[in-house]
């Protein structure tokens, strides 16, 4: 009965992935003028989730700060590697239509975050019913402001809405193999993933502080450049209210 519970509930928090929707309804040319908005959100949920969540939890799990602090460093440094072999690998075949590297790096970070996802969701059912339910909820919120952030940034990188829709709902879709790695190797599971956590606090603050800032930056407008600070800061209070939930 866990199994059944727990696979509806992935591909709810899955379905989130389809928030950007919303987005459709926009024209092309609005939908990228305003896309910062996204972006902004995209900033302040990636930090806030990185620094009031993912760090937290890993420093509890693993007990040793200076060793989570290496391996958010270690984050750090592989996702710098990556982004350069796909800016290489991006000028040698010159593909997608001048698709920034960026949307390629949100596209694997989340992919990595939502196998977590799937890992926990699985794994909390294991313990009992009612706290699988609650920390599918949690999930849920948590995913909202992520997914709709991960769109802009998709859209800003130069996909096609329905491309960057369809290519969110994909990478969403890991958390479906993150509760069958829990089914699959059972109690093991737990104490290989939380490495994984500061790993990937590292890469979503290289993304935000490395990639998406930057870019925020090129925005001279001043009452634009007001909406980037105050969008941000709702993404970074949005996880900051999840805690009253957790």
């Amino acid at each position: 009965m866990i199994y059944i519970y727990s696979l509806v509930s992935v591909l709810i928090v899955s379905l989130i992935s389809l928030v950007g929707v919303l987005g459709l309804s926009l024209k092309e040319n609005i939908l990228r003028k305003y896309v910062f908005i996204f972006v902004s959100l995209a900033v302040g949920a990636l930090l806030g989730d990185a620094f009031i969540h993912i760090i937290p939890e890993s420093i509890s799990q693993i007990g040793d700060i200076r060793l989570v602090s290496l391996l958010i460093i270690a984050g750090v440094f592989f996702f710098f590697i990556l982004e350069k072999f796909l800016h290489w690998h991006h000028h040698e075949l010159d593909e997608e239509n001048h698709v920034h590297p960026v949307g390629k790096i949100i596209i694997f970070s989340g992919s990595v975050h939502n196998f977590m996802d799937g890992v926990i969701i699985a794994a909390s059912y294991m313990v009992s019913i009612e706290i699988g339910i609650a920390t599918t909820i949690a999930v849920v919120l948590h995913e909202i402001p992520q997914e709709l952030g991960h769109f802009g940034v998709l859209i800003y990188s130069g996909y096609s809405k329905m491309r960057a829709l369809f290519l969110n709902f994909l990478s969403a879709l890991t958390s479906v193999a993150g509760a069958i790695f829990v089914f699959f190797l059972g109690e093991m599971a737990g104490p290989m993933i939380k490495w994984f956590l500061p790993l990937i606090a590292g890469g979503f603050i290289y993304i935000a502080i490395a990639d998406l800032i930057p870019e925020l930056h090129k925005e001279k407008n001043r009452l634009y450049s007001v909406i980037q600070v105050l969008v941000a800061i709702v993404g970074v209070l949005m996880m900051l209210a999840l805690l009253a939930l957790e």
